[in-house]
């Protein structure tokens, strides 16, 4: 790929046009060809400079390193990586997996949340993210760095709405300050866990009720609430535990 198409990429439309994002630093492309070593099919992927990779490399020049760089201080190494070759991320028509424990995001808005919660999936491992239509694009260089490389581990369903999400679960979890406490058994056994916008919600107009179970993480009340990434990683942690 040319390097003026690629600093397009920087762009959600343009993602979505030419079906790739850009990866920048050296952690980023270490856990991407990592995750490429049982997926030859990444090794398409171009990258700038004179480092040891199974990938095919361009190398540029400081400017258009710049050009494609979405911080102030480059870090020297950018991949353009194909979003429909990626085996993890599970194509919009297809349904989740079974096998997996699944987590659904209704319009998350901010990357740094949204890479933090695919960090803490990776973490504990056999997690699946569902992203409802309206949610902060998951390519987004904002979301890709704060991931950390978790991008690449974690299966993902992009614009998946509210009802079709529950149509394909029986069991859903929720977080709610009047729900049963997070520590109780049960909170580990549901097919799918739903989260909402970090200030909105959920549209509880808008959900099944009887579907739908409300659990609670107790606090001493001097705040109103939490942090949605915060939300979710105690939430995984006690599914987990």
């Amino acid at each position: 790929m040319k390097v003026d198409i690629a600093k397009k990429l920087q762009q959600k439309k343009y993602r979505t046009e030419y079906g790739c994002y850009l990866v920048e630093g050296e952690h980023l492309l270490l856990e991407l060809e990592k995750s490429a070593i049982q997926q030859a099919e990444l090794f398409v992927t171009e990258q700038h400079h004179d480092w040891p990779s199974r990938f095919r490399k361009t190398v540029i020049g400081e400017r258009q390193m710049a050009q494609l760089s979405d911080t102030k201080s480059p870090q020297g190494m950018v991949a353009v990586v194909p979003m429909n070759e990626t085996r993890q991320l599970t194509a919009a028509s297809r349904a989740p997996s079974q096998s997996l424990k699944s987590l659904y995001l209704y319009e998350v808005q901010d990357p740094g949340n949204l890479g933090t919660i695919l960090r803490t999936l990776a973490w504990f491992g056999g997690w699946q993210l569902l992203l409802s239509p309206g949610s902060v694009d998951p390519f987004n260089p904002k979301v890709v760095r704060s991931s950390m490389g978790a991008i690449f581990h974690v299966p993902m369903q992009l614009e998946l709405p509210l009802a079709e999400f529950q149509q394909q679960f029986d069991r859903i979890a929720t977080l709610d300050m009047q729900g049963a406490a997070l520590s109780s058994a049960q909170f580990s056994e549901f097919d799918a866990y739903l989260f909402g916008n970090e200030a909105r919600g959920v549209p509880r107009d808008q959900l099944d009720s009887s579907k739908i179970s409300a659990f609670s993480i107790p606090g001493c009340g001097a705040i109103e609430s939490l942090n949605l990434a915060s939300a979710v990683n105690m939430a995984v942690y006690e599914i987990g535990r």
